[in-house]
């Protein structure tokens, strides 16, 4: 039989490796806003508990505030005339008692333990905190939002973000944690910009636990190591004016100077090379300037991306648009739809991209996050090299597979499209539900599998994805448009709603055209739900074409 001990061992284990699944299940908080409102309700009850423990610690201090005070009294009473005081027997009494009792009573009451209920209630709920990597998670986040929705450092700190109800400015401090997280990812830009508003809050007179000489330090370095040395020479003299004896920045001003004489020295010396070259370049480019025609450099496509997220470089003119329409649909006269038929409107011409307008009710979207909210994790991708299934940092968000059987709601939505695509939905992947965090995204992507990856869906044996149904289940304050930089598109979120698309031509070749993405949500909760509908089952539903890109 087994020992105590050892079962004792095995007990330990047991209890780890809960404790272990536990946090591991509520990793990476700040890629879902769904599972992060949990953390509010834990920091409630904490601070519930804190308030608890001030109120035992304030009773406990005005006990002993009382017996000092009316001990100030005694004593000062019985010092005028000590012989005289010790006289009455009682008073005499009295003193016995309290040095040998109640002395003895206060000890034990200064000595009573009031924190224990709320270290306890720390300890347990701590389980469930985010960790570093959450918050690194979550400033990345911030920076990102502020690249790509080009935000003024100010304006961030101060709270004045578009379609915020909860304004929230943050601290000397907030900044400083920011700027510094930048730095630990060597992202010297970003830290300048953020140590750079944690010295502007500290000279506008905020009060704070950072210094102004620690703020210099990391400022100046950042701006160094940018290249820009008379602004780091002069921010480090003014960090020698707070703190003369400043170790490394007295190293770093002589370096400093050192370095500026020679780069002073190299652009002198570049400057008038440069003159003697245009000199020769402007003869040779006259004559050569009537031949050439200019060339139009295209967009990188981030740059695309992050503009039409902005809602600039949409590129419908005005003649495609004229082409665009809203109609009631049927869908060819289908039993379900020809007395209440849906209200569908074209967004986009090629690809060919339409809306179906009231398609979920409110009731329906509260039910499938309700289903959904308990099994969400952490969305992955499929890696193109190896094929298998990652997180990635560009696709931020917490995801969870919903099947037909679970709920008949789920089988009635499947059914919806089912009727409205007329598409096969047997062969189609179960309904995905998707919660996006802080700054959540899903950069430029493919839905369909390419020719030159590993064969993402072969084990699903239902051929590739031809198809991509999108519910979008919440409105968003700001951000978190689904885009198609390819061909400038951008289709925003709208609750109710559902865009739907074809992924490949008819000949069963891939559309490129159909390459998007998810925005950054800048205000606000994105939730979506898409349907990924496959080739097997649409052979007579959706007839193969004979032109390849037709």
């Amino acid at each position: 039989s087994m020992s105590r001990m050892e079962r004792q061992c095995w007990w330990y284990l047991l209890v780890l490796s809960c404790l272990f699944q536990t946090l591991s299940a509520h990793s990476d908080f700040y890629t879902s806003i769904g599972h992060m409102t949990d953390l509010l309700y834990t920091e409630k009850d904490l601070v519930t508990s804190l308030k608890n423990y001030i109120t035992a610690e304030e009773n406990k201090l005005k006990q002993v505030k009382q017996w000092a005070e009316k001990l100030d009294v005694l004593s000062a009473i019985a010092m005028q005339d000590p012989e005289g005081f010790l006289g009455n027997p009682v008073n005499a009494f009295k003193l016995m008692k309290r040095l040998n009792t109640e002395w003895g009573d206060l000890e034990s009451l200064v000595l009573k333990d009031t924190k224990e209920g709320f270290i306890s209630n720390l300890t347990l709920q701590r389980q469930h905190f985010p960790t570093d990597e959450d918050q690194t998670g979550a400033a990345k986040a911030l920076l990102r939002l502020q690249d790509t929705y080009r935000l003024d450092t100010n304006t961030i700190s101060t709270g004045d973000l578009p379609g915020v109800t909860h304004k929230s400015p943050m601290t000397v401090e907030d900044c400083f944690e920011l700027g510094k997280i930048a730095y630990s990812e060597v992202d010297y830009y970003h830290t300048e910009l953020w140590m750079e508003q944690a010295l502007k809050q500290l000279d506008e007179g905020e009060e704070s636990t950072v210094d102004k000489v620690t703020v210099l330090d990391y400022l100046s370095y950042a701006i160094y190591q940018q290249g820009d040395l008379g602004r780091a020479l002069e921010l480090t003299k003014r960090l020698l004016m707070l703190d003369p004896e400043h170790q490394r920045a007295n190293g770093n001003l002589k370096y400093f100077e050192f370095q500026l004489i020679n780069q002073r020295k190299a652009q002198a010396q570049e400057a008038q090379k440069a003159r003697e070259e245009g000199k020769e370049r402007r003869k040779r480019l006259t004559s050569d300037a009537s031949k050439k025609k200019r060339f139009r450099e295209p967009v990188p496509e981030r740059k695309m991306y992050e503009m039409l997220c902005r809602g600039e470089g949409i590129k419908l003119t005005p003649r495609r648009q004229r082409r665009l329409f809203c109609r009631y649909f049927d869908n060819h006269g289908h039993p379900k739809y020809l007395l209440s038929p849906v209200k569908q409107e074209d967004e986009w011409d090629r690809p060919y991209i339409v809306r179906y307008h009231d398609i979920i009710s409110h009731g329906e979207i509260e039910k499938v996050k309700e289903l959904a909210k308990p099994r969400l994790r952490r969305a992955t991708i499929s890696n193109p090299i190896t094929g298998v299934l990652e997180t990635a940092p560009y696709r931020i968000s917490k995801s969870a597979w919903l099947t037909a059987y679970e709920h008949p709601m789920i089988d009635q939505i499947n059914q919806r499209i089912e009727d409205l695509t007329g598409l096969e939905m047997d062969t189609a992947e179960e309904l995905q539900v998707a919660n996006y965090g802080v700054g959540g995204q899903y950069e430029p992507h493919f839905d369909f599998g390419r020719k030159d990856e590993p064969d993402a869906f072969k084990e699903l044996g239902t051929g590739n994805r031809i198809a991509t149904w999108l519910f979008y289940m919440s409105d968003v304050a700001a951000g978190g448009a689904t885009v198609f930089p390819d061909v400038g598109a951008a289709v925003w979120p709208k609750k109710g709603t559902a865009v739907f698309w074809y992924n490949l031509f008819p000949s069963g070749e891939g559309d490129y055209s159909t390459r998007h993405a998810a925005c950054p949500v800048l205000v606000g909760n994105k939730w979506v739900s898409n349907k990924w509908i496959h080739e097997r089952g649409q052979e007579f539903r959706r007839p193969c074409g004979l032109n390849e890109t037709a």
